[in-house]
């Protein structure tokens, strides 16, 4: 949509943006499953995935992981050079994920990191170079990193025990749950801050802000379901109110480009 004010969107350009983000998150969601198959198993919240419980093998899951990166590849190329130049560049960010939480507290802003990288990959896809001015893919880049990371800090929560007897790291080990919690209130901040930066820069008008101002509505009310002690509502924060905002900012930006 960003793009769309400097170059026109073909329909195939943007089909092949759709093929090339959902084929590198497949691949990095199912080599993680490889990566922690071994940890999975021994935790009681996620042993009954695939491998952990023998419903699929490793050979049959790394094979869909190197499809699924080679979709993506190919996508890319298909796209313009400059993609397929970055394309590994992507790929291994995105898939050295897994092993962060053995060595980093921080690992929730290297996977804010790895889904920044798609608003930046779909306006190199469309436009072919980088943005002018030249820190606005930066800040919607920095939105995405920060809410992300904000989010996977909730979703951690429910694994402190887990991860300290384990001897893997989080912020909510680092932290405490409290200040964890905090944490993530301070990323979610610098989100909305960064997306009305990104708005400006980018010259969108009232319709998109109205989103970003309902997006923040609804990240003050996902901070409400969750507290130190209680995450028997965290589905309801981590995967349904941002999902809810993820479309709510899309259609924002999309309704104001429209209209």
């Amino acid at each position: 949509v960003y793009a769309s004010h400097g170059t026109a969107v073909r329909a195939v350009a943007a089909v092949l943006v759709i093929v090339a983000f959902t084929a590198a998150r497949f691949a990095a969601m199912g080599f993680n499953r490889i990566v922690d198959r071994e940890v999975d198993a021994r935790n009681p919240r996620t042993r009954g995935r695939e491998l952990p419980s023998g419903r699929l093998s490793v050979k049959a899951a790394g094979a869909a992981v190197a499809a699924g990166a080679a979709v993506f590849v190919a996508a890319a190329a298909l796209l313009n050079p400059l993609c397929l130049a970055l394309s590994p560049v992507a790929l291994g960010w995105i898939l050295g994920y897994s092993y962060t939480k053995r060595w980093t507290h921080w690992s929730h802003y290297w996977l804010g990191a790895g889904l920044a990288i798609a608003p930046v990959g779909g306006y190199l896809a469309i436009a072919g170079r980088w943005s002018d001015p030249w820190w606005t893919l930066l800040a919607v880049a920095g939105a995405v990193a920060t809410w992300v990371a904000g989010f996977d800090i909730f979703y951690a929560l429910q694994d402190e025990t887990f991860d300290r007897d384990q001897g893997l790291k989080s912020a909510v080990v680092r932290l405490g749950q409290r200040r964890g919690i905090f944490l993530a209130k301070l990323s979610h901040g610098v989100t909305i801050a960064l997306l009305v930066a990104f708005g400006v820069g980018a010259g969108f008008g009232a319709i998109y802000f109205a989103g970003v101002a309902v997006a923040a509505a609804l990240l003050a009310y996902e901070h409400r379901l969750v507290k130190p002690g209680d995450v028997t509502r965290l589905d309801a924060a981590f995967f349904t109110m941002n999902g809810v905002m993820s479309i709510v900012v899309f259609l924002g930006a999309l309704a104001d480009r429209a209209f």
